[in-house]
């Protein structure tokens, strides 16, 4: 606009020259104004301003440019005023033709990326819907998907092969382990048998008896290791899943009853504080956690020691004296971790740790005031 503006002024001097005052045709949208002065100075100036367009009857926002010239040997202030609506109007239409194509096409590839997404992810996403519904532990195999793209063809195909594969190691492995287990079981009860009978036998001298007696035992150990790790094994693999409604005080005050005798015997003082708790939960895994609880808090104890039971909405907590101090909470859990002084296999505290981790318990050890206690949080 201000190189308009310095073509309208050399207009000016061009008409000047002939005797003549330029004036701009109408519709340049311009006005020439002209002012006599004292003298001419050679100088020029810019600005923005907004002024009355006399033929268009209305306001507009404008350019001017002010100068002074001699025009027919006579001195004057020359100001040229350019409307800016014309040149917006441009620039806006300029916009608009640029801006709803880029727009449209913005829109229509949106549009066409979206369907080809929701066609090439919709089956991996069944894909991945299917990698986490199946489970070793069921007959139905793994589904394979269809897949529209190559790569994904190729990975859902490595995935039906690897899961067959699995599961049929896992069938091999589970049914290894339980041949073997029930194949351990039949010799040891021989075993067991057969030494129970020289034990009871008249004709054993005083060395033998206590031989057999060692024998006894290692064979009584044995046969609870086997046990334990074939009830490792039925956790670890999801085996054991009768859920049902559980009262947790009933359940406690039965097994309270069951090693009543066990307490009384060792003259250990049983304190309980039970409420009237209801979960939903494997019977045969809470029946076994509360057995191993019980278990352990009479065969740690001394003679003459306590153990407190408590149980309310959030936890059940077993508490017990012992001979021993403080144990490392960082072990207790692991498989095979006991005491030097202990006779039991090392697993027992590796079930309850198992049993809480299916069931999604938190298992914790402290020791605090003389006592060792053991507590189970629901729902952590």
């Amino acid at each position: 606009m201000d190189h308009d503006l310095v073509e309208e002024i050399m207009e000016v001097k061009e008409y000047s020259e002939k005797g003549n005052f330029y004036q701009p045709h109408e519709f340049e949208d311009l006005i020439v104004q002209y002012k006599k002065i004292a003298k001419a100075y050679p100088s020029s100036s810019y600005a923005d301003t907004v002024f009355y367009n006399p033929v268009k009857h209305r306001t507009e926002s404008a350019r001017y440019l002010k100068t002074e010239l001699e025009l027919n040997e006579q001195p004057y202030q020359i100001l040229v005023i350019a409307s800016k609506f014309e040149r917006q109007e441009q620039i806006r239409n300029i916009c608009l033709i640029i801006l709803i194509p880029v727009m449209l096409l913005f829109a229509l590839v949106l549009m066409v990326n979206r369907i080809l997404l929701k066609k090439i992810w919709t089956p991996f996403e069944q894909l991945l819907k299917n990698i986490t519904a199946f489970n070793i532990n069921h007959d139905q195999p793994y589904e394979p998907v269809d897949m529209p793209v190559e790569e994904f063809r190729q990975l859902n195909s490595v995935l039906v092969e690897l899961s067959g594969k699995v599961k049929s190691d896992y069938n091999e492995i589970k049914l290894f382990t339980e041949n073997a287990s029930h194949e351990m079981m039949t010799p040891l009860a021989v075993i067991n048998s057969k030494l129970d009978n020289m034990l009871q036998s008249n004709v054993l001298g005083k060395e033998d008896g206590e031989t057999l007696v060692e024998l006894y035992k290692a064979t009584s150990r044995l046969t609870k290791l086997n046990q334990s790790l074939l009830l490792l094994v039925k956790i670890d693999n999801n085996l054991l899943q009768d859920n049902e409604q559980i009262s947790l005080k009933l359940l406690i005050e039965e097994k309270a009853v069951y090693f009543q005798e066990l307490i009384s015997e060792r003259h250990i003082t049983l304190d309980m504080v039970l409420a009237e708790i209801t979960t939903s939960a494997s019977r045969q895994l809470l029946e076994i956690l509360i057995n191993n609880l019980f278990s352990n808090v009479i065969r740690h104890n001394y003679d003459g020691g306590k153990i407190e039971i408590s149980l309310d909405a959030e936890k059940i907590v077993f508490a017990n004296t012992g001979h021993n101090p403080a144990l490392d909470p960082d072990k207790i859990f692991d498989r095979f971790y006991k005491d030097h002084a202990s006779e039991g296999t090392g697993l027992g505290l590796a079930i309850l740790k198992q049993i809480c981790n299916r069931q999604q318990y938190l298992l914790d050890y402290f020791y605090r005031q003389d006592l060792h206690t053991f507590t189970i949080v629901f729902n952590h």
